[in-house]
């Protein structure tokens, strides 16, 4: 009996020691998302300032200057200075995922929706993944990776991840390894915490283009490049792939956090009912000690008597 009391009250005491650690986790994972969730909004209106700059700059203006019934330049036509390639695609896959676990489905959600996407897309497959854990699910695949990139424990360190995986995009595409580019990662929702999302960073093809004519100038006054049309294009391009990666990483951590705050939520739950089943068990059995020992007292005193 007094051994079974021991165990409750050890498990007891295990219960609530998890239960203060489930508390600090989801107070991290709330503040985190906190942060992510900011960058993220604040890139909105760069992202798009940024899209409208290489608007401007790859001749999107023509549509605006017709209805206006004046001229476009004609060097800022929009297949100057963008890369193009005829030969068999061969594609670079981006794969944000998780360096930690206690996500729920995260990981395998996001392997799942890589996998059926990519038998849609043709060519060899080059995989990159930035985490681990999501790097250890894609092994478990057909698709194998070829790097890996340790995500950043802030919001500071994103620029330093872009930074390299930038570097490593250029070499690849200057070696003819690549010449598509995609990018995979996590989204954040409001009614289902996340959901995987995709996008083709490379090539900024002719279908790229015309999604960005089909943005609307926010004013009347045509914009005009100077003084080095080509020199602004390249940077708004190159502004353009860091501010897509930026954006895809901090979305991708802020659904981490999001999908983490809800597991630590339901551990939470279960702990809680963990520890009323234990405690009810603990009553009990102390209970019926108390009982024992109070009729031992009484049929001993009955004997005397």
């Amino acid at each position: 009996m007094r051994d079974s009391i021991a165990s409750l009250r050890h498990k007891i005491r295990s219960a609530q020691d998890l239960k203060s650690v489930v508390r600090s986790m989801k107070a991290i994972a709330s503040s985190s998302i906190g942060q992510y969730e900011s960058a993220v909004h604040s890139l909105d209106d760069y992202y798009y300032t940024v899209k409208l700059g290489l608007a401007a700059s790859l001749g999107s203006t023509n549509q605006y200057a017709a209805s206006h019934g004046t001229s476009t330049p004609q060097d800022m036509a929009p297949q100057q200075g963008l890369p193009s390639s005829s030969r068999v695609p061969a594609v670079g896959v981006i794969v944000f995922g998780s360096d930690q676990g206690l996500v729920g489905q995260f990981n395998e959600s996001m392997v799942e929706f890589v996998v059926a996407s990519l038998g849609n897309i043709p060519g060899k497959k080059h995989l990159w993944a930035v985490g681990e854990r999501v790097q250890s699910r894609l092994q478990e695949t057909d698709l194998a990776t070829e790097v890996c990139f340790a995500l950043p424990n802030s919001i500071h360190g994103i620029t330093d991840l872009v930074g390299k995986i930038l570097i490593s995009l250029e070499a690849q595409r200057e070696q003819g390894v690549i010449n598509q580019v995609y990018i995979f990662h996590h989204r954040p929702e409001s009614n289902t915490i996340y959901r995987p999302v995709n996008q083709q960073l490379l090539p900024l093809d002719d279908v790229w283009q015309r999604q960005l004519m089909d943005i609307e100038w926010p004013s009347n006054n045509l914009p005009e490049v100077m003084p080095n049309q080509d020199q602004t294009r390249r940077a708004f391009v190159r502004e353009y792939l860091f501010v897509s990666l930026f954006r895809a990483c901090a979305e991708s951590l802020a659904s981490e956090n999001a999908s983490r705050l809800s597991a630590m939520q339901r551990a939470e739950k279960n702990i809680d009912e963990l520890q009323e089943s234990l405690n009810q068990t603990f009553h009990r059995l102390r209970q019926s000690g108390i009982d024992e020992e109070l009729f031992d007292v009484i049929s001993g005193f009955e004997a005397l008597s």
